[in-house]
């Protein structure tokens, strides 16, 4: 069951990307901001963990899934270090994913080269 409601909930977000990509003027950046911001007005009011738990990868590995991390961020060093960990708080619960991604991106720089499109 677990792969089954991770299918349907990140299936989902990626439907209703797909609906906002053809049928309104919005650019794929400024629905993929919308969806990390959502993730963290969700994470913030505590509506998000739910989703998680029910789907797991399903609900973790989309953008707002990004969103939820960096506000548990926030609010884990907001209780550690006070007002400071607002601005600590996000990167830090996000740093493993980000480097992740950097490494990711460095390796296939390093492995294929860019070309013209017009050639």
């Amino acid at each position: 069951m677990t792969y089954l409601w991770a299918f349907v909930i990140g299936g989902t977000f990626c439907a209703i990307g797909q609906v906002l990509v053809d049928y309104t003027r919005l650019t794929p950046a400024r629905i993929l901001v919308s969806y990390v911001v959502a993730g963290v007005i969700l994470g913030g009011l505590g509506w998000y963990q739910p989703l998680v738990e029910l789907a797991g990868a399903g609900a973790t590995v989309p953008l707002t899934g990004f969103g939820n991390l960096l506000s548990q961020g926030v609010k884990e060093a907001i209780a550690e270090k006070g007002w400071l960990g607002i601005f600590t708080g996000g990167l830090t619960a996000s740093s493993g994913g980000i480097t992740a991604a950097m490494i990711a991106g460095l390796l296939m720089a390093l492995i294929f080269r860019s070309r013209d499109k017009n050639q």
